[in-house]
């Protein structure tokens, strides 16, 4: 029985990191042309867009809550419950506040101006930002529009510091077996029975079950949470995974071929034949996506270096910058009079450029700056590009 992960850095969850806040940047340069409502639209939308959209939403929220559960397991042993909370206000809580009552606003602005729903300076709407809650008919970004991970995370981390705790303290002789019991072949896609469960019975309608998160009702993360701390706590589940991430990867392939060909990838209306199969189709997509970048990530992304380690510490400011730059881009470049495809390249590439360049000469350089953004304050804020920061996992 292997119950104990590796007591080393994991690179593979840093590249992973990496790689899916990159992935969030893409997606979200996308939602100018997809189908569905956003705050910034282009005039002319499209549904491959939409078709791409929706299967990135099937993996892409559920894998970064599975980093992040891997991360808790990893920093709930590191000191008291005091010392836990003021590590996760420092990274998570602060950064969201500040957002909320910031850029975020800026957000809510263009959003309410691209709708022709005001119109005027951003400083004369400012007052106005606190008029209601944004989601029910008022302005007020209460979950702080895509910093909602943030929020999320933090009130999900302080609800499972003392299970996670117990865990990895008296409780882990079960969580050894637990782990035992899931590297069995196949048994780990057992996991999605919850998730599916939630996905079907929940009425997306409800404040609880609405999909406005992501692609995905909020309970359903507290799972994917639980799951990351579970695979990234057992040594032989993850040597299981990245075994067998070749049949994850052909699962993952089918069940997104069977959800194009047969849906469209569009959820089919409640009390519809249909929902049943979608919902567990997606589910089980979605896991199998999740099963096989990890085990991918495991097998061949576990080199250390200076670009590692630069990114790695770089990813919550892009994180927390990326939605805002890409609306502004939107919000001027989408009435040109030039293809789409041009505009999404204007909208992209100087934004990314942007961000890059805000965080390297403006956030990393200052202390203030950090403090705010959820980075570690250092004594040498001129801190060089290859310098390693262990400033959390999240």
């Amino acid at each position: 029985m292997t119950t104990e992960a590796k007591s080393s850095r994991r690179y593979d969850l840093d590249w992973l990191r990496i790689l899916v806040i990159l992935a969030v940047f893409i997606f979200h340069s996308g939602r100018f042309f997809d189908q569905m409502p956003w705050h910034v639209k282009s005039a002319s939308v499209y549904s491959g867009v939409q078709v791409w959209i929706m299967f990135m939403l099937s993996w892409l929220m559920p894998l970064i809550f599975v980093i992040s559960g891997a991360s808790l397991f990893h920093s709930v042993d590191r000191g008291n419950f005091a010392g836990f909370i003021r590590d996760k206000v420092l990274r998570l809580l602060v950064p969201f506040v500040v957002g909320v009552f910031t850029h975020v606003a800026f957000c809510v602005y263009l959003e309410r101006v691209s709708h022709n729903q005001f119109s005027g300076s951003f400083i004369a709407f400012y007052p106005h930002y606190f008029d209601g809650m944004y989601g029910f008919g008022g302005n007020f970004a209460w979950m702080g529009l895509h910093l909602w991970y943030l929020q999320m995370l933090f009130v999900f981390s302080l609800v499972y510091f003392p299970l996670f705790r117990l865990l990895k303290g008296a409780g882990r002789s079960f969580l050894g077996r637990f782990g035992d019991f899931l590297a069995r072949p196949g048994v780990v896609l057992l996991l999605i029975l919850p998730v599916f469960l939630l996905c079907y019975m929940l009425d997306p309608h409800s404040f609880v079950g609405m999909r406005e998160w992501g692609g995905w009702s909020f309970p359903v993360y507290l799972f994917y949470l639980f799951y990351g701390f579970i695979i990234f706590s057992h040594n032989g589940l993850q040597t299981h995974i990245r075994q067998t991430r070749i049949f994850y990867l052909a699962g993952a392939l089918i069940v997104s071929a069977v959800l194009y060909r047969q849906f469209g990838y569009v959820r089919p209306g409640n009390g519809t034949p249909g929902l049943f199969w979608y919902d567990l189709l997606f589910s089980a997509g979605s896991w199998c996506w999740i099963l096989t970048f990890i085990g991918f990530a495991d097998r061949y992304l576990t080199h250390d270096g200076p670009f590692l380690r630069y990114s790695n510490e770089a990813v919550l400011p892009f994180y927390i910058m990326h939605q805002t730059v890409l609306l502004i881009f939107g919000f001027y470049i989408l009435p040109w009079q030039i293809p789409d495809i041009m505009k999404w390249l204007l909208i992209f590439l100087p934004s990314l450029i942007l961000i890059l360049g805000l965080y390297e000469f403006a956030v990393r350089r200052f202390n203030i700056l950090r403090f705010l953004f959820g980075m570690k304050v250092l004594s040498n804020v001129a801190a060089q590009p290859g310098e390693q920061r262990q400033t959390g996992q999240e």
